[in-house]
This record gives C-alpha cells, structure tokens and sequence, in this order.
C-alpha cells in the first residue's frame, strides 16, 4: 500500500519512537499515582515529555503543557474550559469539527460566535476575523492549517490587530511538527497538538500548551494522584486538567518525536513541501482533476475528479490501485460550502514518501480522470 493519509493520521514512525513505545509497554506503571520505584520512574518520564513539549513550543513552563488523547481533547478543554454564556467568541469556516461542534453548542447557551470567511483566493479572510474580533471578543480561534486545503493563516497579523486582552486559541493539527511554533512570539495562549500526525508519536497522543494568563477550567473530573483529599479538582496545572490515569506509551512516543524533529524537522518541511509541489504540478496536466490545494509545508493535497463523487475515487485508489487517500467532507463542512465542494479526495504526505510513489499517485489520478 501506499500511504496518502498523513493528515488522518502519521503513517511512519521513526525508529526511536517504535522502540520507546514498545519498552513503555513491558515496563510502565500508573505514573504518579504510587510510591514505589517504577511508578516515580513513569512519573519522572512524563514530566521530561512535558519539558521537552514546553521547550520544543517555548512555553512559559511544564506545567502549561496538559497530556490530553488527540487534539480534539485538547481544543475541548481550551473552549469549554474558557467561554462561558455571554462571550463572544470568532472563529472562521476553516475549522474542523472538533471546534464548530463546541461552539454550535455553546452557540445555544448563550455564546456568540462569528465565523469568518473565505476571500476569493480560498484562505481565511483575515480582514474580516480581525474586524469581528475588534467588537468584544473574548478569544479568537483559527487553525493554523486547513485539513481540507493546507491553507494557512497569518497568526502574526491575527496577534498584532486583535485586542491585546484577546485570547488566542490555535488547532495546531495538522502544522505541529510541519513548521516551529513559538508559543511567546506568536503570541499564542492555547495550542491544541495531535501527537499522532506531524509530530511522530503514536494514536492516544495528543497535549494543550498554554500561556501564563490562559486558565482553563476542567471539563473532566476524577483522579490525580495529588490532593486526593479534596473533592474539588486541584487548583494547579497540569493536575487540575489531567483527571484519570494518563497514557505513559503515548506520552512516551510523542517524546520520542520531539527529540526527532529537533534534529529533522526543517528537512522534513523541505521534503514535504518538494513532494507536495511534484504531486500539484502533475495533478495540474490532468485533464478532468480541479485542484484546491497550493504548495504547502504540510502535504495536503485537495482535489476533485470532475467525473466521479470523492467517495468512490478513493475507494477505487484504494481497491484498484493500493493508494490510500481520503475522499469526503474531512469532518470540514463549512470549508466544503465555502469552496463550493460537496467532497473531495485529499492527498496528504509525509517527508517519508518518496517520488516514485508520487508518479505512481499520478498515473492512477490520471486513469481514473480518463474513465
């Protein structure tokens, strides 16, 4: 098989990552929450993954970075852990269901959202969110890569023309990994990370990195291993946002990840971006394809074949042609009515993809466009 659905999930994973995750396996213990030697081991480990996360992300400490199971934990924690009935909140229509389906909740207690739109280019309206977000908001929400197109906002600009009170809260799922995120210079309060993507650890990983002034409330409510006394949460983080056991072999891997990507990362940004440009520009001599998708660092390649559903092109490439893909609305929808899209096939590649693969991506594209 060929592996086309990077932003699904990663589809490769670095030796040290296979390794640490297997020994966390045979060797983990509940970290945190007994006396004896193997659990202060597992918890002496978590907390290097939490330096390692802080330092990678420059935030202000550990104890900012919340271990959470995919970045749709971590985006519900940083929503409903912050907007109450009253707030005014401004997102855009590039987002992923796993911030439209808490706000259209919220939406129906009291919270006021306002999405932003495309502009004629396809990208977010920057104008426009930051008009939007100048009238009382309470926090803006963006992602930094569109998982449908691989569009990416100008956070920079975003920060400078919002209200300094503003919070901003950022999807980082599909760019963690695929480029540096400066928590302090971004101006950033929430980052919310899968660690199951571009930053290499395995399925269960996933983290929230905040700011000094981001202080969420806990949205789940159980166990910590610290102040079991008190029947409230405790009222320090990580603690206060980590109820129940924690997952030492994914935290593990996504360490593990970090350390590769401080050596790799920039190259694997320039292989990705090299494969994702050879792959738009042969989809471009075919025939019956529309592209959707610009070069971009984080391999994402939109486009839809003008003969046949998204669907049922992804099934043939998966059916007839090994190569897996992803066809549909990619938990999007708004990005799909902005862009006048009822489905398409999404490409996503990694820097561990190769040329070869990509031709051979090419010329099934090609014979399904024909048919």
């Amino acid at each position: 098989m060929i592996y086309f659905d990077n932003a699904a999930t990663g589809g490769f994973k670095p030796d040290g990552v296979l390794g640490a995750t297997a020994a966390a396996l045979k060797t983990c213990a509940n970290p945190g929450r007994s006396g004896h030697k193997l659990s202060l081991a597992c918890a002496e480990r978590v907390y290097q993954v939490r330096s390692e996360l802080a330092s990678f992300f420059n935030a202000p400490s550990p104890d900012r970075v919340v271990f959470t199971k995919n970045c749709t934990e971590a985006l519900n924690i940083a929503i409903f852990g912050t907007l109450k009935e009253g707030d005014k909140v401004v997102s855009t229509v590039a987002e992923h269901n796993s911030v439209l389906r808490p706000l259209h909740y919220l939406q129906g207690k009291g919270v006021k959202v306002e999405l932003a739109p495309l502009n004629s280019h396809g990208d977010i309206d920057i104008t426009a969110l930051i008009d939007a977000a100048n009238e009382g908001a309470k926090a803006v929400i963006i992602t930094l890569a569109s998982n449908v197109t691989g569009t990416a906002p100008d956070i920079t600009r975003v920060r400078a023309e919002i209200p300094p009170e503003t919070l901003l809260i950022c999807d980082g799922a599909q760019a963690c990994g695929h480029q540096s995120i400066d928590l302090k210079a971004l101006g950033i309060d929430a980052l919310a990370v899968a660690g199951h993507k571009g930053m290499l650890g395995i399925q269960g990983s996933g983290a929230l990195v905040f700011s000094e002034r981001f202080n969420p409330s806990p949205v789940t409510f159980g166990g910590t291993g610290s102040e079991s006394i008190n029947l409230n949460m405790p009222d320090f983080y990580p603690d206060r946002l980590e109820s129940g056991t924690l997952s030492y072999p994914a935290i593990v891997s996504l360490g593990e990840g970090v350390l590769y990507l401080k050596s790799h990362m920039h190259e694997n940004r320039d292989r990705t971006l090299y494969l994702t440009d050879l792959m738009l520009n042969g989809l471009s001599a075919i025939e019956g394809i529309k592209l959707y998708s610009k070069p971009n660092h984080f391999g994402i390649v939109a486009l839809a074949f003008e003969k046949m559903q998204s669907e049922m092109a992804a099934y043939r490439l998966s059916e007839e042609f090994s190569i897996c893909v992803r066809g549909g609305l990619h938990c999007a929808p708004l990005m799909h009515h902005a862009l006048h899209s009822d489905g398409l096939v999404r490409a996503s590649l990694s820097a561990f993809n190769n040329e070869r693969e990509v031709d051979y991506f090419l010329r099934a594209a090609e014979k399904l466009a024909q048919g």
